[in-house]
């Protein structure tokens, strides 16, 4: 483990790769699970918020779960998470030429609302793990539906971090990505 400011870091998300084969596992981590996707409290409000800029992506069954569910439910271990259809599927998810997608990612590129996708999707296979005392754990969730993601991280040599630059950014900032790189950097001297 590393420890960068109020974060303790797998390691790791520095030395085991990573690089999402959607074409190979065709999204498959929207549909299997035991529980719908982590939401942060404040993405709540903004799923709600830009309903009806994603709304239009939606499957009927996805659109029916939301209105029945509300924007999240509570999982068993008391956290919140995307609405399910059926226990399968993300209520979020939409297919396309077999492949399952994010409809508000959809709505995301093309400039219909500012909200990406919920920040737990956009960082996996990095699981946050709260603290009571305020500290953030970044762990590396090894899934056998990402098999493939995983060779092709390899192939590359593109380690979890650099394949989630873009996510850790968004959630955590410049500066802690730098710090990412330069503990990535100190582990390869050891």
């Amino acid at each position: 483990m590393i420890e960068i400011d109020d974060k303790i870091v797998s390691a790791d998300l520095l030395r085991e790769c990573f690089a999402c084969d959607i074409a190979q596992c065709k999204g498959i981590c929207c549909v299997e699970g035991n529980a719908g996707a982590p939401l942060e409290i404040d993405e709540v409000d903004v799923l709600e918020q830009e309903y009806p800029a994603y709304r239009p992506y939606m499957t009927p069954e996805g659109i029916e779960a939301v209105e029945h569910q509300g924007f999240m439910v509570v999982d068993a271990d008391g956290d919140y998470t995307t609405p399910l259809v059926d226990d399968a599927e993300c209520a979020y998810a939409y297919s396309e030429n077999g492949i399952t997608l994010c409809a508000i990612e959809k709505a995301w590129a093309e400039g219909k609302t500012p909200f990406r996708k919920p920040i737990s999707c956009h960082l996996y296979p990095i699981r946050l793990v709260p603290f009571s005392n305020g500290t953030v754990g970044l762990n590396y969730h090894r899934w056998s539906v990402c098999a493939s993601a995983r060779r092709c991280g390899a192939k590359l040599g593109l380690p979890v971090y650099k394949a989630l630059k873009e996510p850790i950014i968004r959630r955590f900032g410049e500066a802690f990505y730098e710090a990412l790189e330069a503990a990535e950097q100190y582990l390869k001297k050891q």
